[in-house]
């Protein structure tokens, strides 16, 4: 059985999720299995959202070792239309980031998810959101995994990253794999580079995300130690 036939199997299914950051309403799906070690928020990509089948593919696999996952909307509606004319908000890093801490602060509000430690995972510009939002605030992350990102977009942050992270890159994407080692030399936490052979940016070969699932999964479950992770952001 494949690494995605083994997810499949053992896979709980999300549900809707109303994530209310003062006035702005972001759309997610949630989902936590039986005895959740911990959760894994996703920062999706460049012009991406939580339909995302990369990101689906990913929190499926991690569902499987006992995570559970939020994937939802960084931007509403509005904005998402905006950006597709502009380009401008998915490179807004700063705002990618205040809407990931709002995350962590809304799981925390909730029955089923307060008290479990917090992972999370960014591709692209969401790498460098994770990677801010991780700097910012942290006693609420737990670890931090990029699939194709662009840490080097967290800029001076980088330094105050105190979560272990995990940049996974495509063999065959050589200006990310450069950015990502110049981001790493300026990280002072535990930081490890995965060059996946073969892998172009958006991991597309066969058996190249699976790679990054199975990768993903042991390094969140080897650092989200259950209550852990300090209460919600003010």
């Amino acid at each position: 059985m494949s690494p995605s036939q083994r997810a499949e199997a053992t896979d709980v299914i999300p549900r809707p999720a109303t994530i209310e950051l003062g006035n702005v309403v972001l759309e997610g799906d949630l989902a936590i299995p039986e005895d959740a070690r911990g959760i894994v928020i996703f920062a999706h990509g460049s012009g991406s959202s939580r339909h995302s089948s990369r990101n689906r593919f990913v929190a499926q696999y991690l569902r499987s070792g006992g995570l559970g996952t939020l994937l939802f909307d960084l931007l509403t509606a509005e904005e998402e239309r905006i950006d597709s004319r502009t380009g401008h908000l998915r490179f807004d890093i700063g705002l990618l980031a205040e809407r990931l801490v709002g995350a962590i602060g809304w799981l925390g509000g909730q029955k089923d998810t307060r008290g479990l430690s917090v992972g999370l995972f960014g591709a692209s510009t969401g790498g460098g959101a994770a990677l801010v939002a991780a700097a910012g605030h942290p006693e609420n992350v737990g670890a931090v995994v990029s699939r194709g990102g662009r840490p080097d977009l967290a800029g001076d942050d980088l330094p105050r990253v105190r979560a272990p992270t995990l940049l996974i890159v495509g063999g065959r994407d050589g200006q990310v794999i450069q950015l990502n080692e110049q981001a790493m030399n300026r990280m002072t936490a535990p930081v490890e580079l995965v060059i996946v052979p073969g892998a172009t940016h958006l991991f597309e070969e066969p058996g190249t995300l699976d790679e990054v699932a199975r990768l993903a999964r042991s390094w969140f479950i080897k650092y989200l130690a259950p209550g852990v992770i300090g209460p919600p952001p003010a």
